[in-house]
C-alpha cells in the first residue's frame, strides 16, 4: 500500500486589523490647545515606567497617543511598560489614571518564601488529595538557570479561580529533591485577562533544583506536579562547529545597507542564492511639503502640498498679504511655485479672510500647488488670519534629521523590497522557511539577527555538514527590512517610529505636529481575527501607533507577505522577528475582549510541535551567553503578551497552515551582580556590556535560534514516520468509572469516535484540558468502544490509515468496559 502523507486542512477566518502613537509638536503659530500637549522632536521623549490596570486602560493610552506598545508585562495588578514620554505628558498619562512608577516601584517576583496563605487554612488542607484532585491542576513547573543561578516557574489552576468575592489563593511548595520534605510555602500571583482568570504563578530563585511542587488553594483543593528542565542539556549550537564562521555584522544596517548586502550575497553566491522582487512598491520615504500659517488656534491654517516634498513641494512658499485700502477681497496669486493670499479686508480697512476662507481659496486657486488646505485640528477655522512677515517656505521635514542620525541621505520615493532566498533547491521541492524583519521600524536588532542567519548559510555552506543539510533541505526566503520608510525614519528622523510612513489621517490630524503619529502598524494590517471584526489590540486611530490601517491588506508591505506566501505555496514556517520582549509565541494572537473570545487555538498536536519547536529555539539562544526567554514568555501572543488584532502570524497560519512564530529578541536578561533582571531597548548600545544589553551579542545569540528554526524545518521536511498513539489505561475491565486520555509518541492530533463509527478528519478532536496544559482526561462512566487515529504536523498518519475512504481498517480499537 502507497505511503498515505497528509496536511490538515485550518480553518480560515475573515480579515481583521489595529492601532496606537507618539505624537510630534505643532509648527511654529499654531496652537495645540485643540489637541494633546506634543513633542517637537522625538529626541526630548525620555522613558517612565508606568502600571495600568489591564487591557482596557492599555487601548486607552495608545489611543490617545502614547508610546507604550512593547516593554509589557503583566503583574498582579494590571500590566506593567514603558512610555516614551515629555515631561508635559505625564499630568496627561496621570489623567487618564496612569501609575506613574518611581525607582524601585513596580511588581517584583518574591525574593523569599512568604509563608503561603494563612495558618488557620492549614488545617483545611489536609483533607485526603483524590477527593480534591478536581479543583486544582498543576499547568506546567520548570526549572531552570541562567548564569549560576537556579529559577522555578510555576503555573497552576484552581477550577474557582474566576471567583472574585473572595478571591481563591493559591499557596506553592517544593522539595529540594527526591524524597525531601515539603517546603519554602508561598503564595502564588492570580493572573486575570480582560476579566477572565486565566492561571496562578510564581517564578523565583531556588539554589537546589527540586523534583516535585505542591499547590494548595484556599478552598481545599491540592495538586502535586512533577519538575520539568526548561532549556537545560541542549546540544551545542553550530558556531561549536570546528571551523565554523560567524560574526559577520559589526553593526546596525539601514535599509540602504541590508537591501544592498542581499544582492551582494545573490550575486557572490548563484549556485545557493538569488533575489525575488516582491511587487508592490512601499509607498516612500516621502512626505508632501506643509506648513501652518496665519496664527493660533482658529486663525491657524495648514497647508499641504499636491507634490511630494523632493519631487517640488519643498519650493514652494505661502505668503499672506496684507494690502493697503479697504473693502478688498480675498484672492490667490500664483507665480511659478510662490502662491500669495491677498487677505480681505472690511469697511474699516481690517483683515477680514478667516482660516475656513483661506483654506478654501488656497485648495481652488493655487494652480494645483497645494493639495490640502484646512483650518487646525478640530478648529472650524472662524479666526482672523494674519499676515505673514513674509514668504513661509514648505517643507516634508525629511532633513530635520534626530540628534545621532547617521551620516548620508536616505533616497526619497517608494522603495522595491528584496527578498534574499537562500537554498540549493530552490523549485518549491523544499520546506520553505520565511523570515520577516523589521515589520516595526524602530526594531533594529530583528534586521541584524536575520543578515547575521543569512551570511551564516552562505559562509558554511561548503564547510560545515550542518549548514549544507540545512541549504540542501530547506528553501530559507530572507525579508530583512519589512519596512524600509519606517526604518529610514527610525534612523534618520525619529528613533522611535514603529509604523510606516503612510498618513492616512483626515484634516483634524494632518498638520506637520503629527508627523510622528503617521502611518499603519503593519503588524495590525492583516486579515483574520482584525480589528475591523471586533478583536481587540488594533486601533481606528490614524495617530495611534497600533494604528490597523483604512481597510485589511490595505499596505503594500502586509499585500507583498501575502503574495509571497502564495506564489511559494513551499513556505511552511515563518518566523516574525520583533523586539525587544524577550518572547516567543504563536496562536492565538487576538481576542474579542468581551468574555475573552480568542482566535482558533491550534490543534494539541500544532501545539506540541510549538513549544518543541520553543525549546529546541531557545536552547540555542541560550547556549550563546546564558540568555533565558522564560517559560511565562512562551505560548499562544495573547496568552503571554496581549491581544494584537490583525497580526501576521495569525494570517499565515489560520489561512495557510504555515506555523507562523512570532519572536520578540531582546528584553531583559539576568545580572547575577545585581540579582536582577534587566530589562533591555530597541535600540541596544551595538557595543554594550556583552553579557547584559548589546545589540551585537543580542544579534549573535538570536541568529543562533534562527539556525535552530532552519534545521527543525529541514527535519520536517524528511519526517516519512507515522506516529504511533495509545489509549491510556487502554482497554479493559473496570469495576468503576476511569479516567482515560491519549498519548502519542512525538507531536500529533487524534481524531477519535465512541459511537462505533469509523474515525475520519470530521470526528471530533483530542483537546487540551485548557489552554497551556496537555490533553484532557475523559471520564468513561459505562463500556465504551473508542476508535482512532493520529496524524503527525508533517501530514504523516498513522498505520498509514486514509481517513478519506469510507472503507478499510488501520485505525485503533480499545474497549473500556465497566462492570458493576
Amino acid at each position: 500500500m502507497r505511503r498515505r502523507r497528509l496536511r490538515i486542512a485550518l480553518l480560515a477566518l475573515p480579515a481583521l486589523m489595529v492601532g496606537s502613537v507618539l505624537i510630534a509638536t505643532p509648527s511654529a503659530g499654531a496652537d495645540p490647545a485643540g489637541g494633546r500637549s506634543t513633542l517637537e522632536n522625538a529626541d526630548e521623549a525620555r522613558s517612565v515606567r508606568i502600571e495600568l490596570t489591564g487591557s482596557a486602560m492599555l487601548n486607552k493610552v495608545t489611543d490617545a497617543g502614547f508610546d507604550v506598545e512593547h516593554g509589557l508585562e503583566r503583574v498582579p495588578n494590571g500590566i506593567e511598560g514603558e512610555a516614551m514620554v515629555t515631561a508635559d505628558q505625564v499630568a496627561e498619562l496621570k489623567a487618564l489614571g496612569v501609575r506613574i512608577l518611581g525607582d524601585g516601584e513596580g511588581f517584583a517576583w518574591p525574593e523569599v518564601a512568604d509563608g503561603g496563605l494563612a495558618t488557620s487554612f492549614a488545617a483545611r488542607s489536609a483533607a485526603p488529595l483524590a477527593a480534591q484532585q478536581d479543583t486544582v491542576r498543576v499547568v506546567r513547573a520548570d526549572w531552570f538557570t541562567t548564569k549560576g543561578q537556579g529559577f522555578l516557574y510555576v503555573e497552576a489552576r484552581t477550577t474557582e479561580g474566576q471567583q472574585a468575592d473572595p478571591i481563591v489563593g493559591m499557596q506553592l511548595e517544593n522539595d529540594s529533591g527526591k524524597a525531601t520534605p515539603w517546603g519554602y510555602a508561598r503564595t502564588m500571583s492570580r493572573f486575570v485577562d480582560s476579566g477572565q482568570y486565566m492561571f496562578h504563578r510564581n517564578l523565583f530563585k531556588l539554589a537546589a533544583r527540586p523534583h516535585q511542587i505542591k499547590v494548595t488553594s484556599s478552598t481545599g483543593g491540592v495538586a502535586i506536579g512533577t519538575v520539568s528542565d526548561w532549556l537545560e542539556g541542549a546540544p551545542p549550537p553550530l558556531t561549536e562547529n570546528p571551523g565554523y564562521k560567524s560574526n559577520f555584522v559589526d553593526s546596525y544596517r539601514n535599509p540602504q545597507q541590508l537591501y544592498a548586502r542581499a544582492e551582494e550575497i545573490a550575486e557572490q553566491y548563484p549556485d545557493i542564492a538569488e533575489i525575488i522582487y516582491l511587487p508592490n512598491r512601499t509607498n516612500g520615504y516621502q512626505r508632501k511639503a506643509q506648513a501652518t500659517i496665519g496664527g493660533t488656534g482658529q486663525s491657524a491654517v495648514v497647508v499641504d502640498s499636491a507634490a511630494w516634498g523632493h519631487e517640488g513641494g519643498n519650493d514652494i512658499t505661502v505668503e499672506f498679504v496684507d494690502r493697503p485700502g479697504a473693502d478688498l477681497p480675498l484672492g490667490v496669486e500664483v507665480t511659478g511655485k510662490a502662491i500669495r493670499v491677498l487677505l480681505a479686508k472690511d469697511a474699516g480697512g481690517a483683515l477680514a479672510s478667516t482660516a475656513a476662507e483661506v483654506s478654501a481659496a488656497l485648495e481652488t486657486q493655487s494652480q494645483g500647488l497645494v493639495d490640502r488646505a484646512h483650518p487646525y485640528r478640530t478648529n472650524t477655522g472662524t479666526g482672523i488670519v494674519a499676515a505673514t512677515p513674509g514668504p513661509v517656505a514648505l517643507t516634508d521635514f525629511l532633513d530635520q534629521k534626530r540628534v545621532g542620525a547617521p551620516e548620508g541621505e536616505v533616497p526619497r520615493g517608494p522603495k522595491t523590497i528584496p527578498v534574499l532566498r537562500i537554498g540549493k533547491h530552490r523549485d518549491g521541492s523544499r520546506p520553505g522557511v520565511l523570515i520577516q524583519a523589521q515589520d516595526h521600524a524602530r526594531e533594529w536588532v530583528p534586521a541584524t539577527t536575520s543578515l547575521e542567519s543569512a551570511e551564516r548559510l552562505v559562509h558554511n555552506y561548503k564547510t560545515d555538514k550542518e549548514t549544507k543539510k540545512i541549504v540542501n533541505d530547506t528553501d530559507v526566503f530572507f525579508i530583512l527590512s519589512n519596512n524600509p520608510d519606517g526604518a529610514n525614519y527610525s534612523f534618520y528622523n525619529n528613533a522611535s517610529q514603529r509604523r510606516n510612513m503612510t498618513n492616512h489621517c483626515p484634516d483634524e490630524n494632518d498638520d506637520p505636529a503629527r508627523r510622528n503619529s503617521w502611518g499603519v502598524d503593519l503588524n495590525r494590517n492583516y486579515r483574520v481575527g482584525s480589528g475591523f471584526d471586533g478583536y481587540d489590540g488594533a486601533s481606528f486611530s490614524c495617530t495611534s501607533d497600533t494604528f490597523q490601517g483604512p481597510a485589511e491588506l490595505s499596505e503594500p508591505e502586509s499585500k507583498n507577505i501575502i503574495w509571497l506566501v502564495e506564489k511559494y505555496a513551499n513556505i511552511k514556517f515563518m518566523m516574525s522577528v520583533h523586539s525587544n520582549g524577550g518572547q516567543l509565541f504563536w496562536q492565538p494572537g487576538a481576542y474579542i475582549a468581551d468574555g475573552r473570545i480568542t482566535t482558533p487555538r491550534p490543534p494539541l498536536g500544532d501545539e506540541a510541535f510549538y513549544w518543541q519547536s520553543a525549546g529546541r529555539i531557545l536552547s540555542q539562544v541560550k547556549a550563546y551567553r546564558q540568555t533565558v526567554v522564560t517559560p511565562e514568555n512562551v505560548g499562544g501572543s495573547s496568552d503571554v503578551l496581549y491581544s494584537s488584532a490583525g497580526n501576521v502570524r495569525e494570517d499565515l497560519y489560520n489561512t495557510y497552515g504555515i506555523f507562523a512564530f512570532g519572536w520578540e529578541v531582546g528584553g531583559s536578561v539576568y545580572n547575577p551582580a545585581t540579582g536582577n533582571w534587566q530589562g533591555g531597548s530597541f535600540q541596544p548600545a551595538w557595543d554594550g556590556d556583552p553579557n547584559l544589553v548589546s545589540g551585537h551579542s543580542e544579534t549573535m545569540e538570536y541568529a543562533n535560534g534562527i539556525m535552530e528554526m532552519f534545521r527543525i524545518a529541514a527535519e520536517w521536511g524528511k519526517d516519512k514516520k507515522d506516529p504511533t498513539s495509545t489509549l491510556v489505561p487502554g482497554g479493559g475491565t473496570f469495576s468503576r468509572p476511569v479516567g482515560v486520555h491519549f498519548e502519542t509518541d512525538e507531536p500529533a492530533t487524534i481524531y477519535y469516535t465512541t459511537d462505533g463509527s469509523r474515525p475520519t478528519l470530521e470526528s471530533p478532536r483530542y483537546e487540551a484540558t485548557e489552554f497551556r496544559e496537555p490533553g484532557e482526561v475523559i471520564q468513561v462512566t459505562t463500556t465504551t468502544t473508542f476508535q482512532w487515529f493520529s496524524v503527525d504536523v508533517a501530514g504523516n498518519v498513522e498505520n498509514n490509515y486514509d481517513p478519506d475512504k469510507n472503507k478499510g481498517k488501520g485505525f485503533n480499537k480499545a474497549t473500556i468496559t465497566i462492570v458493576d
